[in-house]
């Protein structure tokens, strides 16, 4: 069997969806453990790029339990869309602490959720934004948060690419 084919098959199976499903909550339950355990408020930014890895999150979850080729459709859909969505904010995010000027470097205070879906007023714990964007206090290995998302969203979206792209050399519908 090819690499192509064995990488289109996974995306049949549902523990290759409940991988991505466990690996993006856990990242949700890191940020939870940061924001609550460590005392790193999260900034508007922050907030979008948590409700990004939600919609990976669910995109997980969707064909974990409903396992078709419609559902696989949504998923793909909704990773590759919160994987790109995710890394843009995230890059804007870098660019605003890396601004020469921090003075004309802002983001917004209250999130511009859609009026349908006020998150950061039902669920405040979870998505209101109570940090600021130049905040970058948190280094890992010489990087900050929100370079630590680009690289997170990026290869959720190269992982994203090579199976999606593995899917169509395959023939495989959805």
């Amino acid at each position: 069997m090819s690499v192509i084919r064995l990488i289109s098959r996974q995306a049949e199976k549902k523990s290759a969806w409940a991988l991505l499903f466990i690996s993006a909550l856990a990242l949700e339950v890191a940020a939870l453990y940061f924001q609550y355990g460590l005392g790193l408020q999260p900034c508007i930014m922050c907030i979008y790029q948590r409700t990004a890895m939600y919609g990976i999150v669910l995109a997980g979850l969707l064909v974990m339990v409903v396992n078709n080729s419609f559902t696989r459709l949504l998923g793909f859909a909704g990773w590759a869309i919160a994987a790109g969505w995710g890394g843009l904010i995230a890059f804007e995010h870098v660019e605003i602490l890396q601004a020469s000027n921090p003075f004309f470097a802002s983001c917004e205070i209250v999130p511009n959720f859609p009026s349908f879906m006020p998150l950061h007023e039902w669920l405040p714990a979870i998505f209101a934004a109570k940090g600021d964007c130049m905040e970058d206090g948190w280094r890992f290995m010489s990087m900050g948060m929100a370079q630590w998302m680009i690289v997170i969203f990026g290869a959720y979206f190269a992982v994203f690419l090579v199976v999606f792209i593995s899917r169509l050399l395959d023939k495989k519908p959805f």
